[in-house]
């Protein structure tokens, strides 16, 4: 399903004295099939645009297509399709394991799929959740444990499994891996990353602060500033303008601060700000200055 925004503008209390303009003409195409990051300071727009993605926020100006859904439309047809949008567009907000809610991990997860699928047998449902906890890396064992039982990490997993169960074509997720460590944050990174790759969704799109998670898991990022896109392309085109993301309140990632202050010793280097490719940049270089 892709997805193409085109002058999407919203305000919040429009006809207030305290209305604010949360998007102001975002124009931005999302295509299938990508692992997608969208960056920028608090207050965008970046929440705002994502919360029109499934219609949680109506198309106010502009238009929003997700797939074949026009969601400018405000015909009854359209609104009857908001169920299929929601089945399709599966969005985890920021701290998802607060809205745990169930005595079981088991019955937490089935909540979503009973939902989209009422018609389902017990079966179909077992074999749903037991299917979508694997998938997040979460065996058998933790079925019948109590949600709040479990780590933060797992947690977490449990949350985005209720979620991944309704069987969504685009993942959606506000910051992740907030307040993991680092290697939880690696981890549930790296399964997204196969949950994209083995086509079990389409899309992921991850909204973060963290630039150096961007850059490392991301093949195309969007910036957002005062509600509008600023910057967007591959995490090298975008990066590579420190300048401009340091101006936005943004940064880059910890290579790209390390690529500057070789800059400024007379050493240039083109990588594409991953960890990896940063280091083998650097061993060549050195390696044929000898």
């Amino acid at each position: 399903m892709r997805i193409v925004a085109e002058n999407l503008s919203f305000t919040y209390n429009k006809k207030s004295k305290f209305k604010v303009d949360a998007l102001a003409g975002v124009t931005l195409t999302i295509e299938e099939d990508s692992f997608f990051g969208i960056i920028g300071h608090t207050g965008s727009g970046k929440s705002t645009f994502i919360q029109h993605l499934n219609g949680l926020i109506p198309v106010e100006k502009g238009s929003l297509t997700v797939g074949d859904i026009n969601l400018a439309d405000k015909s009854k047809i359209v609104k009857k399709r908001y169920k299929e949008l929601r089945s399709k567009v599966g969005m985890v907000f920021q701290y998802p394991e607060y809205q745990l809610f169930a005595e079981t991990v088991y019955e937490d997860v089935a909540f979503g799929f009973r939902n989209f699928f009422p018609d389902a047998s017990k079966e179909e449902e077992k074999k749903a959740v037991f299917q979508t906890l694997a998938l997040m890396g979460l065996g058998a064992e933790y079925i019948n444990q109590s949600p709040l039982d479990l780590s933060g990490g797992q947690k977490r997993r449990v949350a985005i499994a209720g979620v991944l169960v309704t069987k969504p074509e685009i993942l959606v997720l506000d910051e992740p891996v907030a307040g993991l460590d680092p290697v939880g944050k690696n981890e549930l990174m790296k399964t997204l990353r196969v949950l994209l790759d083995n086509g079990v969704v389409k899309t992921v799109i991850v909204v973060s602060h963290d630039m150096d998670e961007v850059c490392e898991n991301c093949d195309s990022v969007a910036v957002f500033s005062e509600g509008r896109v600023v910057l967007s392309g591959s995490p090298k085109e975008v990066f590579k303008n420190s300048k401009e993301m340091s101006e936005l309140r943004l940064g880059v990632p910890v290579t790209g601060y390390l690529k500057d202050e070789l800059s400024k010793m007379g050493v240039e280097i083109d990588v594409d700000f991953t960890r990896d490719d940063f280091v083998e940049k650097v061993v060549e270089y050195y390696k044929n200055i000898k």
